[in-house]
């Protein structure tokens, strides 16, 4: 079934409460300060059946201009709305900020309410009818019916009625994302119930025995019950106005502002890209780093505004801006928002929410613009690929997506999907989800063979770089998956040689100039001429009168070479010696089964300081296995 929102608005003292009061029989002033100040403070919720059986709740919002930030939590949600003008008086200031606010708020659909028609003659409320026929020019309201009634005496509430049926009717469904979201604008304790909550849920639903989380706190909670229209209910959905309560929810624990949620489905942010529209109405430019009253769903929150691609703002100008917040927020692409000055307080603007993740940006940053252009065209595709790529490496998961795109689950995977054929993006990690734009792959890419470039010319005598080094030197520092999957890619395509943890250019050789190469065989001789007891490297280097560095990448090559072998720190043999004691060792065993540690320094006449990293080294080579005070043959 349909649900409806209808909400009130207008100057104070108009007549909302009181023509709610004559349609439904609710008293929507609660509060003792209300019934004695004659006016409303706080957010009234009534309900409205219709003609056609369509049932509609009632949001009624302040009228005074001290209480138009609860006027804006009250229309966060609003399908259709009344725009109250009395007879007696006409348009008034809160009835043109009420109007401005509801259509910086994305409100499409409503209707004129001339309320109070039994206080003037019928000359007099023609002259009113006129004023609002002016007022409503250029608002979503042009065309929209006048409807004059009497609270009083009951005058024109059929004529109302039908109106608001008609306008019901011919409502378009509420485009759900199936994202539970519920901001909150009462909270309350009730004996009996504990801590209750209420609100409009803008979408998704929430059923009793739910496991949610109340945002930005990250309160986990489960429901206990729900209430809509006063009605015990196993569920609710969205568009309807909910009642909640928790098991073991502290009142102060929760406040009007929050957001009540799914577990893991929000991400508070200090930071939002949005599209102002300001005011024409303002008196005066908007400057850069202006503080301002940041108004969305049902929070009220200090900010900064950052204007993205000019200096200042004229009024009657729309433009892009980041605000940085004071305290975080939970929001999702596709929000409005209302923007009231710090001081004097009055509403300047509003728009639409086009990032509620992004990163700091700089002022007159093209590609920041370009990108926001891409959010506002309306390709679905184009604005998911706008996001991914300006993550960067970091990437974006799907639960970020969700948010930044306010879409199903089902219609986001299909995008991404087609995205993916186009190959515009690549799934990096299929357990989180995690998506990478293909340029920034292919420019971190181009990093793994710059920094390896720059490795092999600082380091020409070596064979290649650590893994781990790379990937550590890389400006980007990409992530383990991240690292491996360029290096699988540059791999796969024959730009890199991979040898276990040594990466290197395909088109890299070890080239030795001529003292290298004199170098090279020096070493060479002198462990071929050491055997089984050669010097330590250190000594080598010594004996060669050689450059520490270079004679330890030349000793480098002969390992890589197979022509020497590295025992244990600082200590290397040649390969040919150890190849021959390993035979006449293997032979040994299987003669024998087993061989002390005295039995192997009588077979190669070495002193124990060569015997034991040797006997060592051939059981880190799986040629043997110690069994207590001997040896056995591996397998054998």
């Amino acid at each position: 079934m349909k649900q409806i929102i209808l909400g009130t608005a207008g100057h104070i003292d108009h007549g909302k409460t009181s023509l709610i009061k004559a349609l439904t029989g609710t008293d929507t002033d609660r509060l003792k300060e209300e019934k004695l100040r004659g006016i409303t403070i706080e957010l009234g919720f009534a309900a409205l059946d219709l003609p056609s059986e369509l049932h509609v709740g009632v949001v009624d919002v302040p009228g005074h201009e001290k209480f138009v930030k609860n006027m804006v939590a009250g229309a966060t949600g609003i399908d259709i709305v009344a725009m109250v003008v009395a007879a007696d008086e006409g348009v008034l200031p809160q009835t043109r900020e009420h109007m401005e606010i509801c259509g910086l708020l994305g409100i499409k659909h409503g209707l004129v309410v001339l309320s109070k028609i039994d206080l003037v003659d019928e000359e007099w409320l023609e002259l009113v009818r006129d004023d609002i026929n002016t007022f409503v020019q250029g608002t979503f309201l042009e065309a929209a019916p006048v409807v004059g009634v009497s609270a009083q005496t009951g005058q024109g509430l059929p004529e109302f009625m039908a109106a608001l049926d008609t306008i019901a009717a011919e409502l378009p469904e509420r485009i759900d994302s199936g994202l539970l979201r519920l901001p909150i604008d009462r909270v309350f304790t009730m004996r009996g119930f504990g801590t209750v909550i209420t609100g409009t849920l803008i979408s998704g639903a929430v059923a009793v025995g739910a496991q949610v989380t109340l945002y930005p706190q990250g309160i986990a909670t489960k429901v206990r019950g729900i209430q809509v229209h006063n009605q015990s209910v196993p569920q609710a959905g969205a568009g309807q106005r909910t009642a909640i309560n928790f098991q073991g929810l502290e009142l102060a624990m929760v406040s009007r502002g929050d957001v009540l949620a799914a577990p893991d489905t929000l991400i508070p942010s200090f930071m939002v890209d949005l599209r102002l529209n300001y005011l024409a109405s303002n008196p005066k430019p908007l400057k850069n780093r202006t503080r301002v009253r940041f108004h969305t769903g049902t929070s009220e929150v200090m900010g900064v505004l950052v204007l993205l691609d000019q200096e200042r703002c004229e009024p009657g100008q729309s433009l892009f801006a980041q605000i940085r917040l004071e305290s975080p927020l939970v929001l999702v692409a596709g929000d409005r928002f209302v923007v009231r000055s710090y001081s004097p307080v009055r509403t300047i603007g509003g728009g639409v929410v086009l990032n509620p993740l992004p990163t700091k940006h700089k002022q007159r940053d093209k590609g920041v613009v370009e990108g926001l252009k891409v959010l506002m065209g309306g390709d679905p595709v184009a604005g998911l690929v706008e996001h991914i790529l300006a993550a960067g490496p970091h990437g974006r998961s799907f639960a970020e997506l969700r948010i930044m795109a306010n879409l199903s689950a089902k219609r986001l995977e299909a995008l991404l999907q087609k995205a993916l054929a186009q190959k515009r993006i690549v799934l990096l990690d299929r357990e989180e989800r995690r998506y990478l734009h293909a340029d920034t792959i292919t420019a971190l890419r181009e990093q793994v063979e710059q920094q390896l470039g720059i490795f092999h010319r600082a380091a020409p005598l070596k064979a290649g770089m650590p893994k781990e080094e790379l990937r550590s030197k890389m400006p980007a520092k990409p992530n383990a998956k991240l690292f491996t999957l360029l290096l699988n890619q540059l791999l796969n395509d024959g730009r890199l040689l991979q040898d276990e943890k040594i990466v290197r250019l395909s088109n890299h050789q070890v080239s030795l100039g001529v003292d290298q190469s004199k170098l090279r065989e020096g070493i060479a001789a002198i462990y071929k001429e050491g055997g089984l007891m050669p010097p330590y490297f250190r000594d080598v280097v010594q004996r060669l009168d050689a450059d520490p560095a270079v004679a330890k990448d030349v000793l480098t090559l002969l390992v890589e070479d197979g022509r020497v072998v590295k025992v244990k720190e600082d200590l290397y043999f040649e390969a040919q010696t150890v190849g021959r004691l390993e035979e006449r060792l293997v032979a040994f065993l299987k003669a024998n089964h087993e061989i002390s540690t005295p039995q192997f320094k009588d077979m190669t006449g070495a002193s124990r300081k060569y015997v034991i990293p040797l006997i060592e080294y051939f059981d880190a080579q799986h040629v043997t296995i110690r069994i207590g005070d001997t040896r056995k043959l591996r397998g054998g």
